[in-house]
């Protein structure tokens, strides 16, 4: 007779080749590919910033002309903030957070591939425009009326524009499927409260997310319509207003910053217990804190328009919800730091990261605070202060847990530890590199040097503050450059990790590493915050029946509970795999190409071809369907 898990294998395997890289639905598959075309971008986009960085190492350079200088440091900016850090994070959330809360699967599978698929078509469209010279060039905020017509007249805008809402269909699929999948699918008996905090921080940027993007995507669609119809929403001769971009650009873009940190948050507060060998202190305030934080943020967004002549009654409010939003911020950090105290900490390289994290934050919060103090936000608005800011925030704030997670979840997803001796290497040189390159800029912010600008004079007091920045962003890049050495080579060469080698308190931990396509031999029942920790069966192999365990042998399926308790409701049956997303994507990015060059023909083809693709996912063929 089979085994439970003979028999999952029947309906959960999928084959090895060409048509299942491009047809997966496996979340684990799909995180990788997140996880590897981010981290791809992310080379991308840091290699523009060492171009830039070298061009200001000192006065009066001319390594790059003043058109390439632009459209770099916008690529560099739109990269690291679209294509990067979230999908990044959401590779990350795609991978563990079916496997933390003890699912199958995400709860719609194909959506999920053509979130990702989505993902791909619209980095590829944006950086397609470097084939042609046209790469935006307005920064990653794009304010008119720059990015008009008048002084944009190439494509560079409208690779950005359209580019951004392609990318938006993509965020929106997978912040959709994120909030569905945590609320509905998750083990019986996880309530509500016993969520871990990493999957509290997705859930968090997934409902932030489906609040704040239609500002931006409303914005572009608009600024589209300037450009190529003859509207005027922010042409003031036309009685339209510049402004208008940044209040929707900004409505958008203050809380992305914290769309961005909250999942990494969730790494810290996920990394911490483990190695302090204690449970998280806080927990509750610590879940309320993410989701304030997630509120907050969009209560701040004139934050970054004190200086353009906005009433003073009107930034008085906007200020004292930048000081307030310091709160739940720093009860995270007090509550991070009390379990590091209160515990008995193992300074292994994802916890150095972690540490290095709180170092970060704290510089990056700080100056944070100030900038809600509205006369000294009019003073260095527009210096390299902010850059040192934003910086310390986004890449302190979020790339070293980023680091940190690398190192803590990849024996998991490879089944391989990589090298202790290369990791804490790495970690100091990022560490000393960070700091070397970003918080010099602080000086030189102070000192009167204006960001966005190509070349300076010498004698300005800005030489040697650029010089010690260029160094340290290189040698941020050769600690950088370390993680992802150790990582071929652990893979290739490294010692087995086993099932759980942190002695970890959540549910990915109880399967195997790497976990089998259908994740649990049986869907465990939980009965507590920590069940690593408190349930000695989930440590001995699958959670027999008798003790609660939900074999869920009868097909391709998983369990749905209720929102709020976690009772089981249904057994659901889960779509297998399929070409259409990917094939939905191509008519897209047919449709889009089309609308850029003005070639509404092509543009209609592309419709048709996404309308195809559509018809073609939900076309009944003897297989269950996603609703």
């Amino acid at each position: 007779m089979a085994t439970i898990a003979e028999r999952l294998e029947v309906f959960w395997e999928e084959k090895p080749g060409l048509a299942t890289f491009f047809e997966t639905v496996d979340h684990k598959k799909l995180g990788f590919k997140y996880l590897y075309t981010g981290l791809i971008f992310f080379v991308l986009g840091g290699l523009q910033s060492l171009v830039l960085r070298a061009q200001l190492t000192s006065a009066n350079l001319e390594l790059v002309d003043p058109e390439t200088y632009n459209q770099m440091f916008s690529m560099h900016g739109t990269t690291m903030m679209f294509l990067f850090a979230i999908p990044v994070l959401s590779g990350f959330g795609n991978y563990f957070v079916p496997l933390m809360i003890g699912a199958r699967d995400m709860a719609f599978p194909r959506l999920n591939a053509f979130g990702y698929w989505v993902f791909l078509g619209a980095g590829l469209f944006m950086y397609s425009s470097f084939l042609g010279g046209s790469a935006p060039n307005d920064g990653w905020f794009n304010y008119p009326p720059l990015a008009g017509l008048e002084f944009s007249p190439g494509l560079n805008i409208d690779f950005y524009s359209l580019g951004l809402i392609f990318l938006s269909i993509s965020t929106t699929a997978g912040a959709i499927n994120f909030i569905v999948t945590i609320f509905k699918m998750r083990a019986p008996g996880m309530s509500i409260n016993r969520m871990p905090i990493f999957v509290w921080g997705e859930l968090a940027m997934a409902l932030a997310t489906v609040f704040a993007l239609p500002s931006l995507t409303v914005a572009l669609v608009m600024l589209e319509l300037d450009r190529k119809f003859g509207f005027h929403f922010f042409d003031t001769e036309g009685g339209g207003d510049p402004i208008l971009w940044q209040h929707l650009f900004w409505i958008f873009g203050h809380p992305w910053v914290y769309i961005i940190v909250l999942p990494a948050f969730g790494i810290v507060s996920t990394i911490i217990p483990t190695f302090s060998r204690r449970r998280m202190i806080g927990y509750i305030y610590v879940v309320l804190a993410e989701m304030a934080v997630a509120l907050l943020g969009f209560g701040v967004w004139v934050h970054h328009m004190f200086s353009v002549g906005i009433p003073q009654i009107s930034l008085s409010f906007i200020s004292a919800a930048s000081f307030m939003i310091t709160i739940p911020s720093g009860t995270q950090f007090f509550a991070w730091l009390a379990t590091i105290v209160a515990g008995k900490p193992v300074l292994k390289t994802p916890m150095l990261f972690v540490l290095g994290f709180i170092f970060l934050l704290a510089i990056g919060g700080f100056s944070g605070v100030m900038f809600a103090s509205v006369p000294f936000d009019q003073q260095t608005t527009d210096t390299y202060f902010v850059v040192a800011h934003l910086h310390y925030v986004v890449v302190g704030g979020a790339v070293f847990p980023m680091f940190g997670a690398l190192y803590y979840w990849l024996p998991k997803m490879t089944g391989k530890l990589l090298n202790e001796k290369m990791g804490r290497l790495s970690f100091w040189i990022m560490f000393i590199g960070f700091n070397l390159a970003f918080f010099p800029m602080h000086i030189s912010g102070l000192l009167g040097q204006p960001r966005r600008v190509y070349t300076y004079e010498a004698g300005l007091g800005w030489d040697i503050w650029n010089l010690i920045s260029t160094v340290g962003a290189f040698m941020l890049t050769f600690g950088i450059l370390l993680t992802f050495v150790n990582w071929w080579r652990s893979v290739r060469k490294g010692e087995p990790a086993g099932d759980d080698p942190w002695g970890s308190e959540t549910l990915e931990w109880a399967t195997t590493s790497p976990p089998a396509e259908y994740n649990f031999e049986t869907v465990p029942t939980v009965r507590s915050l920590q069940p690593l920790w408190d349930q000695p069966e989930l440590r001995e192999g699958p959670q027999s029946q008798e003790e609660g365990g939900y074999a869920l042998t009868g097909g391709h399926e998983t369990l749905a509970t209720s929102l709020l308790d976690a009772q089981p409701q249904a057994v659901l049956e889960m779509p297998h795999e399929s070409p259409w997303p990917a094939l939905l994507t191509a008519a897209l990015a047919v449709m889009f190409y089309g609308f850029l060059f003005d070639a509404y023909a092509l543009a209609g083809l592309g419709a048709l071809g996404s309308a195809g693709g559509l018809i073609g996912w939900f076309w009944p063929r003897g297989e269950t369907q996603e609703t």
